[in-house]
């Protein structure tokens, strides 16, 4: 397995470790709860948490098409997670507010990742991961490296 990482360019050994750590997660809260609640739907919830977003403001902020991400939506309002209901200012949008019960299925699955992160700890070593987590803060959007190097 070492071998076969050593061959891989950065892209494909983030996405890969990134596969490995969210695969993780999601089974250790599939194996420890009767509500299954995919990868995508709890990128939803975190930016949700704690905030009473529109959809249109959540669609702009995941990786996912408008469709995609109101079928999530929809999904996690069915489980009981969510709630939306139009906005104050506007009948045309709705906002999505996190229920007590989403609140805490997000709270327990936060505990799940700091568990995983616990177990890199041990496996990697502290000062890896605290390197690892500085490098990956660095400003490397994509806006900043096509403003470096821009694709003809």
């Amino acid at each position: 397995m070492k071998d076969e990482l050593q061959n891989r360019d950065v892209i494909d050994l983030l996405s890969e470790r990134h596969e490995v750590l969210r695969r993780l997660a999601e089974d250790k809260w599939n194996h420890n709860h009767n509500i299954y609640i995919s990868n995508s739907e709890w990128c939803i919830l975190g930016r949700i948490y704690k905030n009473q977003p529109t959809i249109s403001e959540v669609t702009k902020d995941v990786d996912f098409s408008r469709q995609a991400t109101h079928k999530f939506i929809k999904s996690l309002e069915a489980k009981g997670l969510v709630e939306v209901s139009n906005a104050e200012h506007s009948k045309k949008h709705k906002v999505i507010r996190m229920t007590e019960f989403g609140e805490v299925c997000y709270e327990k699955n936060e505990h799940y990742k700091s568990e995983i992160e616990q177990q890199l700890v041990d496996t990697i070593g502290e000062e890896q991961v605290t390197n690892l987590k500085n490098i990956l803060n660095l400003n490397w959007s994509i806006e900043h490296l096509e403003a470096k190097h821009p694709i003809a």
